[in-house]
């Protein structure tokens, strides 16, 4: 069964995270705002991913002098997921 998730990421140009997950594993996500073609590449490389895999790889990125980043918040997103 798929699990609709949407998350508000903070710091960065994108405006909203959107994920279809089943179980552990992400299906898809989508991207509102931010760089379309990067978060479009990121999309297609987690798809089939387990949660804490891409969690791991993305967590702590950052844009330039900006503490966080969309790759950042995705693996914010996905923690914040997790603690539901």
């Amino acid at each position: 069964m798929s699990t609709h998730f949407e998350y508000t990421p903070k710091g960065v140009c994108s405006r909203k995270i959107i994920f279809e997950l089943d179980g552990d594993i992400i299906d898809s996500m989508v991207v509102e705002g931010g760089c379309n073609g990067n978060l479009k590449g990121i999309a297609s490389l987690i798809k089939g991913r387990k949660i804490e895999e891409v969690i791991e790889a993305l967590n702590g990125i950052q844009c330039g002098f900006k503490p966080t980043s969309c790759p950042d918040q995705i693996s914010k997103a996905l923690q914040s997921y997790r603690a539901q």
